[in-house]
């Protein structure tokens, strides 16, 4: 009797620490980035308004194409060696933030 209230016990804790943890804090939709992408066939533009610390840029099968840091510009111009239309961009600013998306290209 006593294991079955242990185990009952145990998973009405599991279950309120499922419901209520958060692996990251939901980000503010109204929140403006403070860049932009521009792309023109295989070529990547990055244009901030704040200093570029650094940028990294990896295909949806994990390849990296490219990796720069201390860029300390505000803008970036990246040329794609791959004929692959979808990318993810990872993005540290002066401030600290970082920020990722995924971007494509149109070939």
């Amino acid at each position: 009797m006593m294991s079955a209230i242990r185990r009952l016990s145990a998973i009405a804790f599991m279950s309120l620490l499922f419901f209520t943890a958060r692996a990251q804090p939901s980000a503010d939709p109204a929140e403006k980035k403070p860049y932009r992408v521009l792309t023109s066939g295989k070529q990547v533009t990055i244009k901030s308004t704040k200093n570029i610390r650094h940028i990294m840029l990896w295909t949806t099968g994990g390849d990296r194409i490219v990796e720069q840091k201390e860029v300390n510009a505000s803008s970036f111009v990246i040329n794609l060696p791959l004929n692959q239309k979808t990318f993810f961009l990872m993005v540290g600013l002066s401030d600290g933030k970082i920020y990722t998306e995924k971007i494509g290209t149109q070939q």
